[in-house]
């Protein structure tokens, strides 16, 4: 069976230990895909920067801690369970006192700095 095209594995994805096994913050690794979307886990501590997606909209679950998603409007404090989605095109901040360890899901290719770049850009489709 194992020269079968598209088999699924026999095991599922551990995110928290994924996670861990991250070395550096505010730098997003994938762990699956589907479709054309990814799930990436990251660990986040402080303020990112103001960026949007005009592209997509951008899913954040929280695995540890509590994020912050600062808005034009205001924020939303997402905690361990939790999911908020960014609508396409919205200005945005993440933010984490103390770590937070969440997942994102968005499309492939999707920049973590949206189209501000800078030195907070991660490379994408690093795998972990």
């Amino acid at each position: 069976m194992s020269n079968l095209p598209n088999v699924a594995p026999l095991q599922a994805i551990n995110l928290a230990h994924k996670a861990a096994l991250i070395d550096q913050q505010w730098s997003p690794r994938v762990v699956a895909e589907m479709n054309d979307y990814q799930f990436k886990v990251v660990r986040i501590e402080g303020e990112f920067i103001w960026h949007s997606h005009p592209e997509t909209d951008e899913a954040f679950l929280v695995l540890e801690g509590v994020l912050r998603i600062d808005l034009p409007h205001g924020s939303v404090f997402v905690g361990p369970g939790e999911l908020y989605v960014v609508p396409r095109g919205m200005e945005h901040r993440t933010a984490a006192e103390g770590e937070a360890r969440l997942m994102m899901i968005e499309p492939r290719g999707v920049l973590n700095t949206g189209h501000e770049g800078g030195e907070r850009t991660a490379t994408n489709d690093v795998w972990i």
